[in-house]
Order: C-alpha cells, then structure tokens, then sequence
C-alpha cells in the first residue's frame, strides 16, 4: 500500500472513529432513555411548545453526525495549539451527553439532569470557542449542538419547574 492510499485510509478511518465515539454515547443515552419514554415521561407535566417525540431522533442523528465531523476535522489539525484539548474535551462532552439521558430518562431525575446539562452546555460553548480557533467550519458544525442544548436546557429547566 502507497502513503497516499494509507494516508487516506487513515482519513477514513479516523471519521468512523468518531462517529463511532459519538454514537456510542447515542447508543447510551438511548438505553437509558427507552422504558421511560413510554412509561414515566408520557405523565410529566412539559410546556405546551415541548417537540414532538418524533423529532428527536432526526435532530439527535443528525447533530452526532456533526459532533463527528467537527471533531474530526480538528483532529485533522492536531498539531495546532490547543486541538488535543479540545478533542479531550469533546470525548468528555460525549460522556456528560450520555449521563444526562441517564439522569433524566434512567433515574428519572429531571432535577439532577438540569444542573448536569448546564455543566454540559457550559463545556459546549468553550469547545465551540477552542473548535472555532482551530478551524472555523469546525466550529459552524459544532454551533447546532450548542444550539439544541441551549433549548434543551429551558426545556429541563421548565419540566423541573413545571413538576416541583
């Protein structure tokens, strides 16, 4: 095999890694989130503009697709100052990702998963500063997840409130 075949196998092969990583982390909080999907969750008290269930799934998909990408992009700069930071960061955000649909879903803990998800939002935006630093379209990939977490951390924050 030449250099540049198994450099571009390499290429190839380090994007499946980190779909793999972030979908793991999907597949995590997908357990934990799937008796109570049906069982607990449909009986909490949620605003009247709480999605749909049928959205999440698309919108999940669709944001670890580019987590990856975006993490994959800036392993693919890792000698810039900074980019190993910031993908360890990322991996800790795939756990802190995980943990909160065990919290909320798992131990049907809304509470303990509204003051996680604001460590975890907070973790974004400084992932998203650092991403944005390395490679900017790094960080446009990253800015939905941000966005959708912000949501996310309303929506919590307002079934908290909602069922207290």
């Amino acid at each position: 095999m030449s250099d540049t075949s198994q450099n571009r196998t390499v290429h190839w092969l380090s994007l499946i890694g980190f779909l793999a990583a972030s979908f793991t982390a999907a597949t995590i909080g997908g357990t934990a989130t799937a008796s109570s999907v049906e069982t607990w969750y449909p009986w909490v008290q949620k605003p009247d503009w709480n999605p749909p269930a049928w959205l999440f799934g698309p919108v999940w998909t669709l944001l670890f697709i580019l987590m990856s990408v975006a993490a994959w992009r800036v392993w693919q700069r890792r000698q810039q100052p900074n980019a190993n930071r910031a993908l360890g960061l990322f991996f800790v955000s795939l756990g802190l990702n995980a943990l909160w649909s065990v919290l909320f879903f798992g131990l049907q803990r809304p509470d303990l998963a509204f003051v996680e998800v604001i460590v975890l939002l907070i973790l974004l935006v400084v992932i998203l500063r650092r991403f944005c630093t390395i490679d900017r379209v790094a960080g446009w990939l990253w800015l939905p997840y941000v966005l959708w977490v912000s949501f996310a951390t309303v929506l919590n924050g307002t079934i908290v409130w909602l069922n207290r």
